[in-house]
């Protein structure tokens, strides 16, 4: 059976209770979540020496959270990644957003959804399957960080017996709009607090990318990654592409698993053999090696630039203003339905 524990885990900024929810399966793989954000705070796997590793970049409470950006183990709605201008038109009305990332939008900013406390909507339980899960629930108003219609979330966190944790995610809302979430946890498959990713092995089923210019906004264009350093089909570390790539990579990638959940990734710490095989339903997924990173972490760590890796499934940045892209707009009764799976082992 799993087993499930819960904690106080701080306050928020107007004095309400915070709680570190822990899951942990009778492998004794370890899952925490907190319903600050909904957010993923330690993902603790088998190390292959008969211990285990936490994985997941975080914070040691609420005041961390608070206090740092840098969006760690956060759900990000109502849309994820930017939107150029800081603003969109949907049936005949322009929508204004904060300019939060120089000209532009970035993860629906200010009054991030991350700093905002969630209700749990689904106890912690244990599944028949062997699993465990726990939902959260957030209701996000009509007119919230300038998107029309309400939006009633749901987050599942779901850990199965076989070192697999599924993230489902849902938004009903009342008015036509804009939803496009994801996760924003970081990865170091050596330990949270081990240092660079960039000696990790990636592999990316993708033969396409979307090129960005000012403010890392797509031009539209979908282009091929055969001849450029986004070719991430055959494995190969990070590091080989900072001689091109010198902040690393922020970069869409267009996926080829049409929507359906299929694996999409894999990474594998170097030091530990520690592997992840992303799966995700998702028509994009955002690479990003971390270059801002900068936070005082969970024991201590001292993250920096390059010490996780975020692999966010998504719909392309800046989809509304690109009619080619897959869109992000949803109606009343017909709910935005997405899942992704990490799946955990040894290489």
């Amino acid at each position: 059976m799993m087993s499930v524990h819960i904690r106080n885990f701080g306050m928020t900024a107007d004095s309400k209770e915070v709680h570190l929810y822990t899951l942990e399966s009778v492998s004794g793989m370890r899952v925490s979540v907190t319903d600050l954000g909904g957010m993923l705070q330690e993902v603790s796997v088998p190390d292959g020496k008969g211990g285990f590793i936490d994985v997941a970049l975080g914070y040691d409470g609420a005041s961390g959270y608070l206090r740092f950006g840098g969006s760690l183990g956060a759900i990000i709605g109502r849309n994820a990644n930017r939107i150029a201008g800081a603003s969109f038109d949907l049936g005949g009305t322009t929508h204004r957003l904060a300019n939060n990332d120089g000209e532009n939008n970035i993860h629906s900013g200010p009054h991030v959804w991350r700093k905002r406390l969630w209700d749990v909507t689904e106890d912690p339980k244990d599944d028949p399957d062997g699993g465990a899960s726990i939902t959260f629930g957030l209701v996000s108003r009509d007119g919230d960080q300038g998107f029309p219609g309400a939006a009633d979330v749901r987050a599942t966190y779901i850990l199965h017996p076989d070192w697999r944790l599924e993230l489902a995610l849902e938004a009903q809302v009342t008015k036509t709009t804009i939803v496009n979430l994801t996760s924003h946890a970081y990865w170091n498959l050596n330990g949270h607090a081990s240092g660079s990713v960039l000696r990790h092995s990636f592999s990316l089923d993708a033969d396409a990318y979307t090129p960005v210019g000012k403010g890392l906004i797509p031009t539209g264009e979908i282009a091929p990654v055969e001849g450029t350093p986004y070719d991430l089909r055959e494995s190969t570390n990070f590091e080989n592409r900072l001689y091109a790539l010198p902040d690393g990579l922020d970069t869409n990638f267009v996926l080829k698993n049409d929507e359906r959940l299929e694996k999409v990734a894999t990474l594998v710490g170097d030091e530990t053999g520690v592997s992840m095989d992303l799966y995700t339903d998702a028509p994009g997924l955002q690479v990003y090696t971390g270059c801002g990173l900068k936070a005082r972490g969970k024991g201590g760590a001292h993250y920096k630039a390059f010490d996780g890796v975020a692999l966010e499934p998504q719909f392309f940045p800046d989809a509304i203003h690109h009619k080619n892209f897959p869109q992000p707009i949803y109606a009343p009764g017909h709910p935005f339905v997405s899942r992704m799976v990490f799946a955990f082992g040894l290489r």
